[in-house]
């Protein structure tokens, strides 16, 4: 009989150090209590949804749901390659570039090792260098901008891995190609540098990259992309990443053997190849991202310049005035947005640029907001 009752947490199985400093993930909202329209700009998902071929080709795909997925997504990876060019034996595939991100964090980071990540980027890779055992460090922005300067400063003989959306979420700033080569050759050689380019099929300016060539010519660099924005898919969750064979190597040894549905393979090949719904959706939002940006500093209200299907509206720290009235505000009048206080950004809301009835009708609530209207 045990007489010497020992502590709770020798009691039951405890996870690592580091696994409980992670916070959880909180999604944007998806809609609100009560009856009545809703439009959801929380997600930056695109207003003209998936490709009817992607459609048809996942419908098909589930006349064989008692088979196994091929585990190494061949059609989708043949496809990516045919699109861009890329050999598809260095493409890996995951449910959403999320698990990818993750999976590199796995494999490149750990106890003892560093992982960074500039001031106001995505939050999954706090997650990730935490969840992997490593220690998360925050290069300081500049102008809402990731800073090469700053990142580069931080990097010392522990850091294994550096995380750089581009375009940022939630800011939707971007680093041009040169600041991008620069941050490249001055990191050590045994660093990987993964660029996020979850919304590059957005960007339009000319000096932008989202990494994919110097993920072909160098040895430590992972371009990420998804198809959970401009092609519609957010559902299905599909991710790809573009690295060098040996990195390519490393993630398929850890990612799990059937790690993505038939039903995202095949909904995946067919969107890829579908160029003019993607050319659409890239097209309406270059129509809009503009209007909602000039509508919204018509109102009086800061900006951030944006490349991406969203745009970052900053609010004053006042009662009655801030986010949290906006954000309150626009929900009761069915207008979903995102706050961003866990980025770091208490007084802003991010907001999707949505088909062009949610966007009125954002304007003018957000009209109504400020001039001191009751929701």
């Amino acid at each position: 009989m045990f007489s010497d009752p020992k502590p709770a947490s020798l009691n039951r199985p405890e996870p690592r150090p580091g696994v409980m400093a992670v916070d959880l993930y909180v999604p944007g909202k998806s809609g609100r209590p009560g009856p009545g329209k809703v439009y959801k700009l929380s997600s930056n998902e695109t207003p003209l949804g998936p490709s009817p071929a992607a459609v048809a080709a996942l419908h098909d795909a589930t006349t064989k749901l008692e088979t196994y997925p091929d585990g190494q997504a061949t059609v989708l990876r043949t496809a990516i390659g045919k699109r861009f060019g890329l050999d598809p034996a260095r493409i890996v595939c995951g449910a959403g570039s999320d698990e990818l991100l993750s999976l590199l964090a796995y494999a490149y980071c750990g106890p003892g090792a560093e992982g960074i990540y500039s001031e106001h980027g995505f939050l999954v890779y706090r997650i990730a260098i935490l969840a992997s055992g490593g220690t998360p460090v925050v290069a300081p922005e500049r102008d809402l901008t990731a800073d090469v300067d700053a990142i580069l400063a931080r990097v010392t003989e522990r850091t294994r891995i550096v995380y750089v959306t581009n375009p940022n979420n939630p800011t939707g700033t971007y680093l041009p190609f040169d600041e991008i080569r620069r941050l490249h050759a001055a990191l050590p050689p045994h660093v990987l540098l993964v660029i996020d380019g979850a919304y590059a099929e957005y960007v339009k300016a000319n000096d932008y990259t989202a990494g994919l060539e110097l993920a072909l010519e160098a040895e430590n660099v992972v371009m990420t992309r998804t198809f959970s924005k401009i092609y519609g898919l957010a559902a299905v969750r599909i991710g790809w990443m573009l690295a060098p064979a040996h990195v390519a190597d490393a993630v398929n040894r850890i990612r799990g053997p059937f790690n993505m549905s038939s039903l995202a393979i095949a909904a995946g090949a067919a969107a890829i190849a579908d160029e003019g719904h993607m050319a659409a959706a890239a097209a309406h939002n270059a129509e809009w991202l503009p209007k909602l940006t000039e509508g919204a500093r018509a109102l009086g209200l800061t900006v951030t310049p944006s490349v991406a299907n969203f745009v970052l509206i900053h609010f004053p720290d006042e009662p009655g005035r801030s986010a949290a009235d906006a954000d309150a505000f626009l929900t009761e009048r069915g207008l979903i947005t995102r706050r961003v206080t866990a980025y770091g950004l208490p007084n802003a809301l991010r907001v999707t640029v949505a088909g062009a009835e949610a966007n009125e009708a954002f304007l003018a609530a957000l009209g109504d907001f400020v001039r001191g209207a009751r929701a």
